[in-house]
């Protein structure tokens, strides 16, 4: 089902991409904004403009040109991986430094951009499988963790109440799928998020007070915080960062290009890198944050079938509009989180079986390519549940290593230049 939409099926797309990639781009501010003790005011202004900043980022990756902007169906949402760097920067320093070291890793990726690009030939199948595998398998347990709730020590985590929304929102999707067909089957996860709402606010779940307190308009503003400062060790800090985002950027757009049968060249990957700098140089103007293409709107393409990019400009232009109304961004906040997480597991878990289907096309008569795969799912996932184990390592060293999704590429690719053979083709 990959054929174009019309408009307004394009906008019901696009309100599904919007909410599936949501709160993933609001826990940023969220969180930063509270380890560095924000007033009301502040808070209002990061999570609003971050939403609109989510938008345009979304917009310059989108628009193909000859100088950047991939043209794939990806939406850009905030670097998880840079809240624990942000905040030791907001903390040891000022947040103007904070937002300059932003500004200057956005330059740096866009400088580096075409070199970077070349990395295409250390990501063959055996190497894009794995490393689209882990990129599934290590966001499940998020889902797992917004369906109990959110919060692992929390005294109602896994409550009956959460378990019934997050099962019940499951278990709508899954018929949906199975059962309708056509357009109706492309906006299943979007139905299971309505109607677990629904049921979630019939079990008194649901707060309208984010609406009431939100204000009707905001604009976004130059240095609203202050003049950036750059600070050696904290541009270097947010430079690795950057560089962890882009293999895992680099991980999404062979996905994509997998769903879409789609070859991507070096051309596209150097546009890509230099769309996602732009977006983060911006994210330091406006006083965000970085932005990076999110793994976690690929398995809603794979689940709806539509593959086209116009579903997706109408995300761009509803996180926008919603970054200044945040009365509206705020009604997408009372989805509550065990819905979420329901609606989560499903399209994880289609990014895990998205790079299984990837690897079944690769030899696996050769113990070379099962080696490769085994030891790098396994360095992945084992890092992502114990980023810890390597904290007696520098911090610049614990900042890549502590990533399960950068780990397991690199694991990949060092195993398949050290295993393969001369002539062999993986």
């Amino acid at each position: 089902m990959n054929k174009d939409v019309n408009h307004k099926k394009a906008a019901v797309l696009g309100l599904q991409h919007l909410l599936a990639m949501y709160s993933g781009a609001i826990a940023v501010p969220l969180l930063i904004g509270t380890a560095l003790k924000f007033n009301a005011a502040h808070m209002t202004y990061l999570v609003s403009i971050d939403i609109f900043m989510c938008g345009f980022a979304t917009l310059i990756q989108l628009f193909r040109n000859k100088y950047f902007g991939i043209g794939l169906p990806v939406v850009l949402g905030c670097a998880i991986q840079a809240v624990a760097p942000l905040e030791m920067i907001g903390r040891k320093f000022t947040i103007n430094t904070m937002y300059g070291a932003i500004i200057a890793s956005g330059i740096f990726v866009f400088l580096i951009a075409g070199w970077f690009s070349k990395v295409k030939k250390l990501f063959p199948p055996v190497v894009t499988g794995t490393l689209i595998t882990v990129i599934g398998l290590t966001l499940i347990p998020v889902a797992v963790q917004n369906m109990g709730g959110g919060n692992a020590g929390a005294k109602d985590f896994g409550d009956a109440k959460n378990l019934i929304t997050a099962f019940v929102t499951i278990l709508i999707i899954l018929l949906i799928e199975i059962l309708a067909k056509g357009f109706l089957k492309s906006i299943a996860v979007l139905i299971g998020l309505i109607l677990g709402s629904l049921l979630a606010a019939a079990m008194g779940m649901v707060s309208l007070t984010p609406v009431s307190q939100a204000s009707w308009f905001h604009l976004p503003q130059f240095f609203y915080f202050g003049v950036p400062e750059f600070e050696w060790s904290s541009c270097i800090t947010m430079i690795i960062i950057a560089l962890v985002s882009m293999v895992e950027s680099t991980g999404v757009f062979f996905a994509i290009g997998d769903l879409l049968k789609k070859d991507i060249s070096e051309d596209d990957l150097k546009r890509g890198y230099r769309a996602e700098g732009i977006a983060q140089i911006f994210g330091g103007i406006f006083n965000t944050f970085p932005y990076t293409t999110f793994s976690q709107n690929v398995g809603l393409l794979q689940l709806s079938g539509i593959k086209t990019k116009r579903p997706i400009f109408w995300a761009a232009g509803m996180l926008m509009a919603m970054g200044l109304l945040p009365k509206i961004g705020a009604l997408v906040t009372i989805i509550p989180t065990p819905v979420l997480g329901g609606a989560m597991l499903v399209m994880f878990t289609m990014i895990a079986v998205q790079g299984i289907k990837m690897l079944v096309h690769v030899n696996l008569d050769d113990s070379r390519n099962l080696l490769i795969i085994a030891l790098s799912i396994g360095l992945g996932l084992g890092v992502t549940v114990y980023p810890q184990i390597f904290q007696t390592l520098p911090q610049t060293v614990q900042l890549f290593l502590s990533n399960g999704i950068v780990v397991a590429s690199l694991s990949a690719t060092i195993l398949n230049l050290i295993l393969k053979k001369e002539g062999d083709i993986h």
